[in-house]
């Protein structure tokens, strides 16, 4: 990956809606050598997809924890179960496997403190292997999506 790579990926990253031809000219190539360099991009997995910013209070989901995730057993059995689980639950953002305690971190979005309190009595605290549940409730979000550092 050379400074013209890293310049598409930028551009990007500030602009994913942006034409073919606006993406070649803001990083000074043609369109033919433009678009063979975004190709390879892809294929190598450096873009993973092209994705619309959603505002989550806007489509009334302003409710906000983090959730840490103490597991009960980690064999590998167990492991598989509880990150299958999880994956299946639309409401967790992201779920994160960490060294040291908590075993996982997850961000979970709702509509209220009813909504999560539901979620969390019907779908966390029943998770497979979970010995315990702590929530911190997100008072603001100061640093979202923020592009990766090129």
């Amino acid at each position: 990956m050379d400074d013209v790579d890293r310049k598409i990926l930028a551009e990007l990253q500030r602009d994913g809606r942006q034409t073919l031809t606006e993406l070649a000219e803001r990083v000074r190539l043609s369109v033919s050598p433009c678009h063979r360099r975004l190709r390879a991009l892809e294929r190598s997995g450096a873009i993973t997809g092209y994705h619309a910013a959603l505002n989550a209070p806007a489509l009334g989901l302003g409710f906000e924890a983090l959730v840490f995730v103490t597991m009960r057993y980690e064999d590998r059995q167990t492991v598989a179960a509880f990150e299958t689980a999880v994956a299946e639950i639309p409401h967790v953002l992201q779920a994160q496997r960490l060294f040291g305690d908590p075993d996982y971190l997850l961000r979970v979005v709702t509509s209220d403190l009813e909504a999560y309190r539901r979620l969390y009595d019907d779908r966390l605290a029943s998770l497979p292997g979970v010995q315990r549940l702590s929530s911190t409730l997100v008072m603001a979000n100061l640093v979202e999506a923020r592009p990766l550092p090129l």
